[in-house]
């Protein structure tokens, strides 16, 4: 389907019953677009294989990256950041923990009016969604079905975490703290072993999850070897969490291409390239993004709109910086990544901001990646730069 010029008012003919946008994948990206069309008066519909199912995943971000209006009760915690890498530092700035179960209803009160398909899009066509069995007749299809791994190998993040009540974590993280990261080697693995870090985090209610994490590998750290890391790693810090406590398993991918996979629509969220290459963070982004994005969609060239709300000019560039960024880590040698991110932690707070939450923002992050530079040594200096120059690395091969 062509879309007509900018500036017209034509709208191409929809096949009888069509919406005029459906949105494939229901989790918070997905329903919150869904949901932002329906206010902006078109026609909407959700395609979810199991919609009902539930969230299991715990959703993070800066308080400042949230939007405005979200309501209070979707904030299970708010906490003061701290990190650790050869020394300890203060973040600057409040890290949330949404409460799941309250974000969840706060979006299916936003669906009314939206038909839910109980559905798998398997890809679109001019005036259709395709399914595995049949159509849904659309003027335009959204890709909100999540992380999608491409051709080749992608960097992933991956974690192994236990939920344990407070009294069980205060030898790791002070009531109303947050251990964004803590890279000592206390996890029972030699130095030449792939990194991992501790992220302890309150829940809310008493609870608070830890976990070992690798930020990013390619192909992701085993989950297994996650799990020894992190139990080695709590009876060292003198933590004995029960052996019933819940678990979390976490492993996504944090690069991807920019563009749409259910062509020749838009895509958006996690399959939209909406993840952090640094933290793995994107539900933020998404909530603040779909009601730009809804009214792109309303207007006479939404496939043109969409790229300009979603992914203007600055936006692709910091996508790229970003994306260099990711590759410098993967290159790092395992003993030099605290070293990374001591340089990091050490930057003035507006430009730790500008990189970990500027999205379109091409001369804060620029800002901050020369800042970084100017603050690393010389063999640090060589591995940042190393990836501009030479070719993707390849899969890593040990743990």
């Amino acid at each position: 389907m062509r879309e007509p010029a900018a500036g017209t008012a034509h709208v191409p003919a929809l096949p009888p019953g069509a919406v005029d946008v459906l949105v494939a994948g229901g989790g918070p990206a997905g329903r919150a677009l869904a949901a932002a069309c329906a206010r902006t008066g078109l026609r909407t519909a959700l395609a979810d294989p199991a919609p009902d199912r539930p969230w299991r995943a715990t959703y993070a971000a800066w308080a400042g990256e949230l939007p405005a209006d979200l309501p209070a009760e979707v904030v299970a915690t708010r906490a003061r950041g701290r990190a650790v890498a050869l020394t300890e530092h203060r973040l600057g700035w409040e890290y949330t923990v949404l409460d799941t179960a309250a974000l969840r209803a706060h979006l299916d009160a936003g669906l009314t009016g939206v038909t839910v398909h109980r559905a798998k899009v398997v890809g679109s066509e001019p005036g259709y969604a395709r399914l595995a069995d049949g159509r849904i007749p659309a003027r335009l299809v959204v890709d909100a079905t999540g992380h999608r791994r491409d051709r080749r190998q992608a960097a992933e993040q991956t974690a192994y975490g236990l939920v344990v009540d407070e009294t069980v974590a205060a030898p790791l993280v002070a009531p109303g703290e947050a251990l964004f990261m803590d890279w000592r080697q206390d996890h029972g693995r030699p130095a030449g072993a792939w990194p991992t870090f501790l992220y302890a985090v309150p829940l809310g209610g008493g609870r608070v999850l830890v976990e070992e994490t690798s930020l990013a590998r390619r192909p992701g750290l085993p989950l297994p070897e996650l799990r020894e890391r992190l139990h080695a790693r709590l009876a060292h810090r003198g933590v004995h969490p029960p052996a019933a406590a819940e678990e979390e398993r976490v492993r996504f991918p944090v690069e991807g291409p920019i563009g749409a996979t259910l062509a020749p629509g838009p895509a958006f969220g996690a399959a939209g390239a909406l993840v952090h290459p640094a933290t793995g963070f994107s539900v933020a982004t998404a909530l603040r993004l779909a009601p730009l994005l809804a009214a792109a969609l309303a207007g006479s060239a939404p496939r043109r709109a969409a790229r300009s709300v979603v992914w203007p000019a600055q936006a692709r560039a910091v996508h790229v910086l970003r994306h260099r960024g990711l590759e410098a880590l993967l290159r790092m040698p395992p003993d030099r990544v605290p070293a990374f991110f001591e340089a990091f932690l050490g930057l003035p707070a507006h430009h730790r901001w500008a990189y970990l939450t500027g999205r379109a923002d091409l001369p804060g992050t620029a800002a901050a990646m020369r800042a970084l530079w100017a603050r690393a040594d010389w063999p640090l200096r060589a591995r940042l730069v190393g990836p501009a120059l030479l070719p993707r690395a390849r899969s890593a091969t040990t743990g």
